[in-house]
């Protein structure tokens, strides 16, 4: 269909174009179809029919044109030009050949002895049938790799220990590939029509090397806008099992051609359990493997595990030491508070952090279990109808991401743990025994004096930081006047650690009386007690022992940390916020952000006249019309049709939005995480493969199958 239409649009030189070729660069305009080739009852843009060929032309329009005087006329070609054309190119072609080999031959030996045996530069001559055949079957190959990943479809089907000795079964490849033979694949049937039934076609160490041919094509697709955008920031989730190996999924942030905020995967990275050997693979690989120039990341984050947030702040350190404008700031897609309740680096933090986890999982994964669960909280809370029907609410979202998961997780205690004994002791078939069995593991573990403590103290301690961590999510001029408040946060902080005594007073009577209403005892941990082995003090009450283990601890991790995460740097950045035209209305247009915009001095185009840029904008948006309504967000401002006379602030809040911190303001723009997500849920541990993940994350990157057919011959020749 593709040689039609070039035939049909008398482009004789575009000819020799492979169908992918032309379908990547070449675009031909609907009004050269026909109306019946057109389906309009699609829901998408112009949509064309299998069949359709361009048919309506008008070779003549140039002729009353009298600007197209000076231009190259058209001819209109008939059949027998056309194939004069065709053959007067393949013997021009075969001339070349022949000339190059005969000048090739006589200067073998100059060349030989002026190049000291380097390789000779390339020639384009034309392919030999061979070629073009083992051509055709790499692509036919690196199709099948692309659908895989695209579908999720792991490598191997079978697992090899379930089967009889003896007995071959393709893997999802090779079944694929059979699959397409028998479609009707010729190239492929040419190649192993006299190959044995129980041979592999392809082996596993082709796949790979293929699989990492397609891996880096696509990211380069990504990589390729992120050097056009110059600035970017880098952000890390957390660390994720990959087929046995723990490995962390990296994205980058960076603004497109069109002014969108996007937030793309770009791969995975093999984590190291030494810190300082992370920090220098995580920087080779973004800066030698992946092409990026560090000089221009603006910004930082990792979102953390539980007892990994000291390994990767050494990370963010070393890359601040290097590159001092990659601040290291908050994720946008994780609550202040929980960050930091990861980041404690107290064990039994930890420990009631991953109960909690598979609390929720639990519930999530049995619809029945969810309904018990509201009748346990609609008999708790008949009294107050109000807060009963909320935790319900609560209890159907991923409510261990919030800001108040520790607030939530104290009112909800009673009945999880009356739900999960109540499950536990039932003996009927109404639950299955994984159920059973995780009920009573779990409410054993909810029921420990020990958890009940620490959430209790972890409640009251980010009761501090919740308002701030709330508005630090919200709309723009809530996260600038956040930075603003930061220091009253942390005199609070201080205040609370310089009487922390009055405090846990009240913090361990409140977990006290939880624990009574749950039948609890009062105990100090039985690891405190075994690690003593008789050397106890009689001193040490439960109350002093939580406070020095505990409370003391926490408070001064939260405060240490953010003033470590809302560095002076990043603050001053929070605060040119003010150029967005809603906060400047809040401000009543009394700002000044050239104070605040040294440190991106270097990034704007011309600095000298930032100040009398601002004073204009500035001027623009206090005398507007009634009518126009103030731009209440960075996209909003960077979509503005007038934006280009203002190069400077289109530069600030261009580097604005790639801090880590805000929020991705177009959804569509911000899928990679949702759909890195989505493989890793739906994707066993031991058929992932970082290879396929990009593939399946990154689906709508267009795919350049002679690229890749083109750089797998030259890896591997």
């Amino acid at each position: 269909r593709c040689q039609r239409w070039v035939e049909n649009c008398r482009r004789a030189d575009l000819e020799d174009k492979t169908p992918d070729q032309l379908n990547k660069h070449y675009r031909l305009c609907a009004k050269h179809f026909e109306t019946s080739m057109i389906c309009r009852s699609s829901p998408y843009r112009t949509v064309l029919r299998d069949n359709a060929v361009p048919t309506i032309f008008d070779l003549t329009s140039h002729l009353n044109n009298p600007h197209s005087r000076h231009r190259k006329r058209i001819k209109e070609l008939s059949e027998d030009e056309i194939r004069t054309l065709k053959q007067q190119k393949i013997d021009d072609a075969f001339e070349r050949k022949q000339a190059t080999q005969e000048s090739n031959e006589n200067n073998e030996q100059n060349t030989a002895s002026e190049e000291g045996g380097e390789e000779q530069e390339e020639k384009a001559v034309p392919l030999t049938l061979e070629e073009r055949e083992n051509k055709d079957y790499l692509k036919s190959l690196f199709e099948i790799l692309i659908l895989m990943g695209k579908q999720n479809i792991p490598l191997d089907g079978h697992n090899v220990d379930e089967l009889p000795e003896g007995i071959f079964t393709s893997d999802n490849f090779q079944a694929l590939l059979e699959y397409r033979i028998n479609g009707g694949d010729e190239v492929l049937r040419k190649r192993f029509e006299m190959t044995a039934v129980n041979l592999e076609y392809c082996s596993k160490t082709q796949q790979k090397q293929m699989l990492e041919i397609c891996e880096n094509c696509v990211r380069e697709e990504t990589l390729r806008e992120v050097r056009d955008s110059h600035f970017f920031s880098i952000v890390t989730d957390e660390v994720v099992d990959i087929a046995g190996e723990e490995h962390l999924p990296v994205l980058v942030r960076f603004v497109d051609d069109s002014h969108n905020l996007r937030e793309e995967f770009i791969g995975f990275l093999p984590y190291e359990a030494d810190p300082e050997i992370l920090a220098v693979k995580f920087h080779a690989t973004i800066t030698e493997k992946w092409g990026l120039n560090m000089e221009y990341c603006r910004g930082q984050a990792y979102i953390v595990s539980s007892g990994f947030a000291s390994k990767m702040k050494v990370v963010a350190t070393r890359l601040l030491e290097k590159y001092p404008q990659a601040v290291y700031t908050l994720c946008s897609s994780c609550a202040l508070n929980v960050w930091l309740a990861k980041s404690v680096p107290v064990v039994g933090v930890s420990i009631a952090l991953g109960t909690i986890e598979e609390v929720c999982c639990l519930f999530n994964q049995s619809p029945q279990l969810l309904v018990e669960l509201d009748n346990t909280i609609s008999a708790l809370f008949q009294d107050n109808d109000e807060k009963g029907n909320e935790l319900k609410k609560i209890c159907r979202s991923q409510w261990t991401g919030r800001h108040d998961t520790f607030e939530v997780l104290v009112d909800l205690l009673q009945a999880l743990v009356l739900c999960l004994d109540a499950v536990s002791s039932d003996f009927s078939v109404r639950w299955n025994n994984f159920i059973v069995g995780r009920a009573f593991v779990l409410s054993s573990a909810l029921t420990d004096f020990d958890f009940i403590v620490t959430i209790v103290i972890m409640k009251n301690v980010l009761s501090f930081t919740r308002a701030f961590g709330r508005n630090l999510q919200g709309q723009t001029s809530d996260v600038f006047f956040a930075a603003g408040s930061l220091t009253a946060v942390l005199h609070s902080l201080n205040e609370v650690m310089e009487n922390i005594e009055v405090y846990h007073e009240f913090w361990f009577e409140e977990a006290t009386n939880l624990a009574t209403k749950l039948d609890v005892q009062i105990k100090l941990p039985g690891k405190f007690l075994r690690a003593q082995q008789g050397n106890f003090d009689p001193d040490m009450t439960s109350e002093n022992y939580y406070k020095e283990i505990l409370s003391v601890p926490t408070v001064e991790h939260i405060i240490q940390e953010l003033k470590d995460i809302f560095s002076e740097q990043h603050l001053k950045a929070l605060k040119c916020l003010s150029l967005v035209p809603s906060v400047m209305g809040q401000l009543k247009f009394n700002t000044s952000e050239e104070h605040h915009a040294d440190m991106f001095k270097n990034d704007l185009p011309n600095p000298d006249t930032l100040s009398a840029e601002l004073h204009c904008w500035r001027i623009k948006w206090k005398h507007r019309g009634k009518d126009i309504e103030l731009p209440a967000t960075i996209y909003e401002a960077l979509h503005l049709p007038d934006i280009k006379f203002f190069p400077n602030v289109y530069a600030l809040l261009k580097v604005l939005c790639l801090l880590p911190v805000m929020k991705v303001e177009n959804e569509k723009y911000g899928l990679g995480r949702k759909r890195l997500k989505a493989y890793l849920k739906n994707t066993l541990t031991g058929q992932r493969s970082s290879n396929l993940a990009l593939l399946n994350i990154n689906l709508d990157i267009k795919h350049d199958l002679d690229l890749m057919v083109d750089t797998y011959i030259k890896l591997y020749p």
